[in-house]
């Protein structure tokens, strides 16, 4: 498809606009936690601990593993 200059001009086809400055955003940045969410739940597909692995399942699992992480790293600093 060619523009009133001749210059190529790229459809998205019918989908709006395109959205290539979005940044995409980490599942630990969204629920607030310093531990990788994604890696947790990659761990809990690839250990094979259930057929299926809830969406949430990895965002509490790296909630609880970060509080024991701090808890521990405060107890040691008391």
């Amino acid at each position: 498809m060619a523009g009133k200059d001749g210059a190529a001009v790229k459809s998205t086809g019918g989908r709006g606009q395109q959205k290539s400055d979005v940044m995409s955003v980490s599942r630990s940045s969204k629920a607030g936690l310093q531990f990788p969410v994604g890696r947790i739940a990659r761990f809990l597909k690839k250990g094979r601990y259930a057929q299926r692995v809830g969406f949430g399942s990895p965002i509490y699992l790296s909630a609880v593993l970060e509080y024991l992480a701090a808890e521990i790293t405060m107890g040691q600093q008391r």
